[in-house]
């Protein structure tokens, strides 16, 4: 039985990216995007959080800002961790593949792991 594991969403970024580096020296960069939707008169937003790892990580880091609408593409993964006074805690993120800025560019700047090399 075959499954998929995708999730598409197109927001404006929340927060400025924070990167970081791993103990092996890879880059991570996290952010929050924001997505609105409107029912009658009922405004929703829904949060996620993306991280993105390598030189996709190193991009968004350089060129993504608060408030610029950007297309997130990845996959679901939950993180689960237990604090010092013994609570457990679940986070679920966005690990992104594929990142397209929109919005405040002059030109949109399509970025995958696979197709950095082309963009730069």
């Amino acid at each position: 039985m075959a499954s998929l594991n995708r999730v598409t969403i197109i927001g404006n970024v929340g927060n400025e990216p924070e990167m970081r580096f791993t103990p092996s020296g890879k880059p991570v960069t996290s952010f929050s995007v924001a997505t609105n939707e409107k029912f009658g008169d009922n405004d929703h937003t829904e949060w996620f959080s993306v991280v993105a790892w390598n030189k996709l990580a190193e991009t968004c880091n350089q060129y993504l800002t608060k408030g610029q609408q950007v297309y997130v593409e990845g996959r679901l993964q939950t993180r689960t961790w237990e604090s010092d006074d013994g609570v457990k805690h679940y986070k679920t993120e966005v690990i992104a593949n594929k990142v397209l800025f929109l919005g405040q560019r002059k030109q949109s700047e399509e970025t995958t792991e696979e197709n950095l090399e082309d963009l730069f």
